[in-house]
């Protein structure tokens, strides 16, 4: 037997916030996550779960060097994973804990996860969102019969009023990822990948606050210990990577990526035993290569995945080993239509698909048309125009054009630029503008 130290929510009577006390239990660490118990999850959660097979995908394999196959549990009934670590820990409730209510935070897919299993168990469900979560995330949520409570600016803000909540009211609190209960559930997953793909060298897995890459290292490392399995984190909002180099948890003082669903300050600390032990390593990717990975997703496997669900995707290039069996888990597709035009108009301009330039040229007739003349010779195509008249006190030397195109890639644009220097312009490259 192990003490284990737990740690509760308690509001100060005078102060309003929340305080934390510490409590002993004594655990038997040989109980948690076992085989048995993913088993038992495994069953549980087919209740509610989509047959989310592997799919091989041609391009990132060609891309990557690597035999990639991809994990869409963005095909989910939710939208995400999380529908399995929320199923699974409810099930094992007792009917008292249930009958109290159930209370959770989230950024969104652990949100509607809750809820739908909530709804499954004839629970009530209070979820509390940060104030950014996209629009889509709280309809959704909504829709499953959930009451929604928007607090804070991100995840931590917003789990600290959820215990502030069950505390007053006496709810039962779901952790989004620091439960062995849903890890357990999470880490069905690996099951699956491996009844799959029992060659599989590597998975690589998302994290945000490390449930899901707890569940699935360790069910992973007791079906195969020869599987190496990465975590990926977004650049902007690496607590994990952090904690494993302190060698404990530790807090980021602010979190920043358009990776919405692991922008998360602090990583668990009942799971953190688990990801040091068996987590294989970190990998961190930036903000521009989340989009590049959508658009990607989107040409190629016509599927629409979110930005946390594409840290995966975007870290195979990372990987220095070649001619092996590569697992990325798309962890979920819950993005709401403005932040997928944000995303691929940037990725446009990242692949210079989309380009601004601007020419200096004289005030006087047939200057535009000829401008015009050299880019549609080039098949450039024009999607905006705009033309400063005041960018000179001498309008007949100079008037300025500024000119949005689209064209077919770095290659196609250079001809383009090319093409208006040989008739005498000085094309300057600006940023684009749509």
């Amino acid at each position: 037997m192990h003490c284990l130290t737990i740690m509760d929510p308690v509001l100060p009577e005078k102060t309003g916030t929340q305080g934390l006390h510490r409590r002993k239990v004594q655990v038997n660490k040989m109980e948690m996550l076992t085989l048995e118990s993913f088993d038992e999850a495994c069953e549980c959660v087919k209740r509610v779960t989509q047959d989310t097979k592997l799919i091989y995908s041609d391009y990132f394999s060609a891309q990557t060097g690597n035999r990639v196959y991809l994990k869409p549990e963005n095909m989910q009934k939710t939208g995400a994973y999380k529908i399995r670590g929320s199923y699974y820990k409810i099930s094992t409730l007792t009917p008292e804990e249930r009958e109290k209510g159930l209370i959770t935070a989230s950024a969104g897919n652990h949100a509607q996860g809750v809820a739908y299993a909530a709804q499954s168990f004839g629970c009530k469900a209070v979820i509390v969102m940060p104030a950014t979560t996209p629009l889509m995330k709280i309809n959704r949520t909504k829709s499953y019969g959930a009451e929604v409570v928007l607090h804070g600016e991100v995840y931590d803000e917003a789990c600290e009023y959820a215990y502030q909540l069950a505390e007053e009211y006496g709810y039962t609190f779901i952790h989004p990822f620091d439960d062995l209960a849903v890890a357990t559930g999470q880490g069905t997953i690996a099951m699956e990948i491996i009844q799959d793909l029992p060659l599989v060298d590597y998975i690589l897995v998302p994290i945000g606050g490390g449930g899901l890459a707890t569940g699935v290292a360790t069910l992973a490392k007791l079906l195969n210990p020869k599987i190496k399995v990465i975590g990926v984190e977004p650049e902007g909002a690496a607590c994990m990577k952090a904690s494993l180099a302190a060698g404990e948890v530790v807090t980021l003082p602010g979190v920043n990526t358009i990776a919405d669903g692991t922008a998360v300050k602090t990583p668990g600390t009942n799971i953190f035993p688990y990801i040091q032990k068996n987590l294989d390593g970190i990998l961190t990717v930036s903000d521009d290569e989340l989009i590049v990975a959508f658009l990607d997703m989107v040409e190629n496997h016509k599927m629409i995945v979110e930005n946390s669900g594409l840290l995966t995707v975007a870290a195979l290039k990372h990987l220095n080993e070649k001619n092996k069996r590569v697992v990325s888990i798309l962890s979920g597709g819950n993005m709401d239509i403005i932040t997928m035009s944000s995303v691929v108009q940037h990725g446009l301009i990242q692949r210079d698909r989309i380009f601004t330039i601007s020419v200096l040229l004289p005030d006087r007739p047939g200057e535009l048309v000829r401008v015009a003349s050299v880019i549609a010779e080039q098949q450039g195509n024009v999607i905006r125009l705009d033309h400063n008249q005041f960018v000179s006190t001498n309008r007949n030397a100079a008037v300025e054009l500024r000119i949005t195109l689209e064209a077919f890639g770095t290659d196609h644009k250079k001809k383009i630029i090319d093409a208006l220097k040989a008739q005498g312009y000085d094309p300057k490259e600006r940023a684009a503008t749509l």
